[in-house]
């Protein structure tokens, strides 16, 4: 088992806005292996991805796994498959109008509203090349869960796949985010969290993607309460897609994919932030009356605890000392209820020791102040008025 110990992040003294994105059509106009890596290897883009779903068909095989076999064996007399080799590809990708300054400004809007903004990759492509952008080079992500390969430590070049990130296992990058467990071989993640311990609720989550493989993080964005948007090329203006998904109730917004200020997707991030600000400061004070409430149910517990103890104690006195101690301990509750009242004139009744007392003067009072507000007297009650009015 491994020693070793996995950075968590904490919860925020102010609320986190996780934006979660795909990459390939929804930050950039195409897939990124079909902008230079491809055409490298001497292949058409179509034929490369009928022949990387031949295989994976064939062979009963994930799509992706299929695609990145194929990315390392066309490699082959073309070219060294090492990371920087990827990211190098990665560097010449393509983003849509915005992108570049999208990630920055944003955050900086958040943090003028009272909200930090944090921006995620979730992604089928490649980590490596989406690590080679130049909005990743500048620090853009708090996290790129996409898929990765293994290099051999001696010479460097793609051994094995490392990661891979399909659409059916996209939606467990959104729990480690829920509870700031980001390692991908953190365990933690299966830990047990209160509601108002998770770091990023799934309703301060807002995921951004384009088509299917989107669906299964949209719904469950959706079903807590979280923001989902589908975007489209503007260039091209095919809504097809966001038409589906909207109207099979798998995104709330949709909008083109311009990230520019000022245009829809700008002001609809916005809107969320802003909204987001205004939630938080409820659920924050929903906190604190639940918790309020939480400790007056408790005190109230072990109030009714000691009552408990305490008339048991007077029930079985046997002896002066013990009936006054326990009289001045009882004189410290207030408030009785009508079963408890009468389980203390039957004991008064029943038990000579604390009968012989009643004329006390503190044993007179105490039960003089739970007669004060009784409204019908019992039997018992009748007899204890009679003995301390003497």
């Amino acid at each position: 088992m491994s020693k070793k110990e996995f950075k968590r992040e904490s919860k925020e003294k102010k609320p986190v806005l996780a934006i979660c994105y795909d990459f390939d059509k929804t930050l950039s106009p195409d897939d990124m292996q079909a902008q230079g890596y491809i055409q490298s290897v001497g292949y058409d883009v179509g034929d490369f991805w009928t022949e990387s779903n031949e295989l994976a068909e064939n062979n009963e095989m994930d799509q992706n796994l299929a695609y990145m076999y194929k990315m390392v064996q066309e490699a082959e007399g073309n070219l060294i498959f090492k990371k920087k080799t990827l990211e190098d590809y990665g560097a010449k990708v393509n983003l849509f109008p915005g992108v570049g300054d999208w990630f920055e400004r944003i955050c900086e809007y958040g943090t003028d509203h009272g909200v930090i903004v944090e921006h995620y990759i979730i992604s089928s492509g490649l980590k490596e090349m989406i690590e080679g952008t130049s909005v990743a080079r500048k620090g853009a992500f708090k996290k790129i869960y996409a898929s990765s390969f293994y290099y051999d430590p001696r010479t460097g070049v793609a051994k094995w796949p490392a990661q891979v990130v399909n659409y059916t296992n996209k939606t467990q990058f959104l729990f480690r985010i829920e509870k700031g467990i980001l390692d991908i071989n953190d365990q933690g993640v299966n830990d047990s969290f209160a509601p108002e311990e998770m770091r990023v609720p799934f309703r301060n989550m807002v995921y951004i993607g384009d088509s299917d493989t989107d669906i299964p993080c949209m719904k469950l964005v959706n079903s807590y309460g979280g923001h989902s948007i589908g975007v489209y090329n503007a260039a091209t203006n095919d809504k097809s897609k966001v038409y589906k998904m909207m109207h099979d109730g798998r995104i709330k917004y949709y909008a083109p994919a311009d990230y520019s200020e000022g245009t829809q997707l700008d002001n609809l991030v916005k809107s969320i932030i802003n909204r987001t600000a205004a939630n938080e400061a409820l659920e924050e004070f929903f906190y604190q009356c639940k918790k309020e409430n939480f400790e007056a149910d408790k005190q109230n517990s072990e109030e009714g605890r000691k009552k408990t103890d305490l008339l048991i104690a007077l029930e079985g006195s046997g002896n002066f000392a013990t009936t006054h101690s326990t009289i001045k301990e009882l004189n410290s509750f207030k408030n009785w209820t009508p079963d408890e009242k009468e389980l203390l004139f039957k004991i008064a009744v029943e038990n000579s020791q604390v009968f012989y007392v009643l004329g006390d003067l503190d044993v007179k009072l105490f039960y003089q102040n739970v007669l004060m507000d009784t409204q019908n007297y019992s039997e018992n009650a009748k007899k204890v008025k009679v003995e301390i009015e003497k």
